[in-house]
This record gives C-alpha cells, sequence and structure tokens, in this order.
C-alpha cells in the first residue's frame, strides 16, 4: 500500500535528513565526554560522522542499483526482506526499526516535558506541576501534528526544523562560554570518575550515545521521498545534513564539556541553572528551551512515519481515495493511539539519559553502522582482495562488538539507576 508522495528534491531530502538526525539528543553530547574525556570524546565524534555519512550513501547506492533494476524499495524492511531474506527483513530489520523509530518518540516526548517543566521552574519556583503532567501537554500537541497525511507534507516543518536547530545549538554554546568565562560556572574538572569497572562501562555507554546523537534508521523513507530519477539526490542531502551536523554538534559537544567539564548533565540546558539560580539570563533559557521544545515536535512526527505507515498497511484500503473516510477515519484514530501510547510511556518511564544509551545500542548501531555496509558488500559484492570489501568488514565486525557491549552497558546502567525509578517520578 502506498500513500507516499514520490515528489521530493535533493532540498526536500536535506531538511528530512537533518531532523532526523541533528536532534536534541546533540544536547547529551557533552555528557557522553564525562565518560571519554577530550581526545577519546572528540574521537569518537570524528569516527561517529565519518563513518554515517559513508554508511548512509552506501545504504543509498544499494537503494539506487534496485530501483534501476524496476524494484523500488521504500522501507528498511523491504531492503532486509530482498538482500537477506523476508524473516531477516519482518523479525530482525522490521522489528529493531520500528522499537528504535517508536522509542525516539517516546524519548522526544519526554525531553519535551522535561523542557516545558524547566521554563515552568523558571517562572513558578514553588511550582507545583509535577513532570508527567508537562510531557502529557506535550503529547497533546504532537498528537495534533501526528495527522499530517505523509512524509512529503513535513517538507516545511522540517525546513523550520533545520532552522530550530541551528537556534538551539547556538544557544547551548553561547550559554556554555558565557558561564564557562564567568566565575557562576562551577570548577573545570576533565577527570573520569568513577572506579576502574564504572569508568570501562561509562566509555560504552558513552559511545551508545553517541550512536543514538547520529542514529537516523529510516534513509530508505527518506529516499521513498524523492522524485525520480533518484541518483545522486541522497548525496545532496546528507552534504546539507552533515554540514549542519558538524557544525551544531562539535559546537555544543566542545563547548559543554568545556565550560562543565564531569559535571555535565544528561542534558546541557539542566546546567544552565544551578540549585534554581539560572547561570545565565531568564529569557535566554526560555528562548532556547522554546526552540528545542519546537524542534523535539518535528522529530517525532518523523519518527512516527514508519509506526504509522504498518497502522496505515494494516487499517486503510489501497482502492480507496488517501483522502475518504475509509482511510482517514483509521488513520487517525490509528495515529492518536500510537502517540497517546507513547506519551503514556513517557510520563511512566521519566529517565531520558539511560532510554537513550539503550536506543542506540540496540538499535542504531545495527541499523545505521552495521547493516548498510552488509548491504553493500551483499548487493554489490566486490572482490575480496579490494579495499571496500574489508573496510566494510571491519566496520561490521567492530561495531557489532560495540554494540553488544554498549548494551550490556546500558542494561548495567539501568539496574545501577533502578534504586531511584518509580513510576511518574518527578525527575
Amino acid at each position: 500500500m502506498q500513500f507516499h508522495k514520490i515528489a521530493g528534491s535533493w532540498v526536500h531530502c536535506g531538511y528530512h535528513l537533518t531532523t532526523s538526525i541533528v536532534a536534541p539528543t546533540l544536547l547529551s553530547l557533552p555528557y557522553a565526554f564525562t565518560f571519554l574525556g577530550w581526545t577519546a570524546g572528540i574521537f569518537c565524534l570524528v569516527i561517529g560522522a565519518l563513518v554515517t555519512f559513508y554508511s548512509y550513501n552506501l545504504i543509498s547506492l544499494v537503494l539506487e542499483h534496485h530501483a534501476k533494476m524496476g524494484n523500488r524499495q521504500l522501507r528498511f524492511r523491504d531492503m532486509a526482506r530482498d538482500i537477506l531474506g523476508p524473516r531477516w527483513g519482518r523479525y530482525f530489520v522490521g522489528l529493531f526499526q520500528f522499537a528504535v523509530c517508536y522509542g525516539t518518540v517516546v524519548a522526544c516526548t519526554l525531553l519535551g516535558g522535561q523542557c516545558m517543566k524547566a521554563i515552568y521552574l523558571l517562572t513558578t519556583p514553588n511550582g507545583t506541576m509535577k513532570l508527567y503532567e508537562f510531557v502529557i501537554i506535550f503529547g497533546c500537541f504532537m498528537l495534533i501534528l501526528a495527522q499530517i497525511p505523509s512524509f512529503h507534507s513535513l517538507r516545511h516543518i522540517n525546513l523550520v526544523s533545520l532552522v530550530l536547530c541551528l537556534a538551539y545549538s547556538a544557544c547551548a554554546t553561547a550559554g556554555s562560554i558565557y558561564i564557562g568565562k564567568s566565575s557562576k560556572g562551577p570548577e573545570k574538572d576533565y577527570s573520569l570518575k568513577g572506579n576502574t569497572e564504572n569508568k570501562t562501562f561509562g566509555i560504552f555507554n558513552a559511545a551508545a550515545i553517541i550512536a543514538t546523537a547520529y542514529g537516523n534508521g529510516i534513509i530508505p523513507e527518506i529516499q521513498a521521498t524523492l522524485a525520480p530519477p533518484v541518483k545522486g539526490k541522497m548525496f545532496k542531502g546528507l552534504s546539507v545534513c552533515y554540514t549542519v551536523l558538524t557544525v551544531t554538534f562539535f559546537s555544543v559537544a566542545i563547548s559543554g564539556y568545556w565550560a562543565f567539564g564531569n559535571e555535565s548533565e544528561g542534558l546541557i540546558l539542566s546546567n544552565f541553572v544551578d540549585n534554581g539560580n539560572p547561570l545565565v539570563p531568564k529569557w535566554f533559557i526560555y528562548m532556547t528551551n522554546v526552540f528545542t521544545i519546537a524542534q523535539l515536535s518535528a522529530v517525532g512526527v518523523v519518527y512516527l512515519q514508519p509506526t504509522n505507515e504498518v497502522l496505515e498497511q494494516i487499517f486503510g484500503d489501497p482502492k480507496s481515495p488517501e483522502f475518504s473516510n475509509r482511510n482517514v477515519i483509521p488513520r487517525v484514530i490509528s495515529r492518536s493511539l500510537a502517540t497517546s501510547i507513547a506519551t503514556t510511556i513517557a510520563a511512566m518511564l521519566p529517565f531520558f539519559g539511560d532510554i537513550n544509551s539503550l536506543i542506540g545500542a540496540f538499535g542504531f548501531i545495527p541499523l545505521d553502522f552495521v547493516l548498510p555496509v552488509v548491504f553493500f558488500n551483499m548487493t554489490f559484492k566486490p572482490s575480496k582482495r579490494s579495499p571496500i570489501f574489508w573496510l566494510n568488514v571491519t566496520i561490521a565486525v567492530a561495531f557489532s562488538a560495540l554494540g553488544a557491549i554498549a548494551a550490556v552497558a546500558a542494561v548495567r546502567q539501568i539496574v545501577l539507576d533502578a534504586k531511584n525509578y518509580q513510576l511518574f517520578a518527578n525527575v
């Protein structure tokens, strides 16, 4: 069943890619640096950028190859089904992609609620509203945006989203530098905290957070919005995206860690307030949080698309027009239900940092670092003597191992933090 509008240009593709990758998870990069230190932190950021740019281009080439053969694949699971076989497509890739995308919607809803609560506490320091109430308010906003018909319809929202990610990244960087230069900030300490065991697991936890920041998981769905001929358009779109990504990721990570050292919080904006006292002007914190909330809603809606698509395959009727009652009513009900469940999960389990690294380890590392190189080698069958074959094998093996260890580290961190967990906690 196909309700996509395949009419996008490479510029629209750039907007979609930027919204799906350059998201507020980048505000947790200084926190990842607290486990790695300067050298390893910057090294991991650079490696993440190089490997994902390379692997996303490989996926694009594989998709172009299949389209030329008359089989245009519109989803990640279609690729997996055609290349790895039907079981892999349905039970491994389809399942992982669904978990990653839906997990991202939950994380965006939670983060939106946290940003709203930050604004509320600045205006009403003794306010009694709880975090879950703000998560529900943000969820209601998402509920309205979730009704936008197709991925292509999001192109204007995603252009605004591109501007917003530049805006809040500039605010996060400027705020960090301002606090770092003033006497208000904490004493700068870049040493790694904890015993050897905690430091070791911390490295893998940080790797999972960085993988989540670079993660996409919906490259085929984005390429599916491009009007044919597709050749070369994805590379241009990725170039737009990675220009924005380089500016935002590196400026926020470096300035945030420089200003707060190993005191950097899971969300760097939390460092701008110390025991209820803002370290930058209040209006600056309001502005940064508003930019972040606005972009989070766009990111959440983008990652709802694969879920929407699955639901519409089940409940829609391809023979009826897209905007007929037969299709509109099930669409509104299924999308509203999907958004409501994500909002409930976010309100119940408000632990963004731990959720973030778990999503990275279980989902983004296999989908964005391992599968693209496997797909390329299986589709084009490069000679076993060629450098590209061995580069791809090295990436697949290294990141499979990293993903497995990072998954253990993420689960361990959740177990350690479990004593602080309670449903609907007001963190």
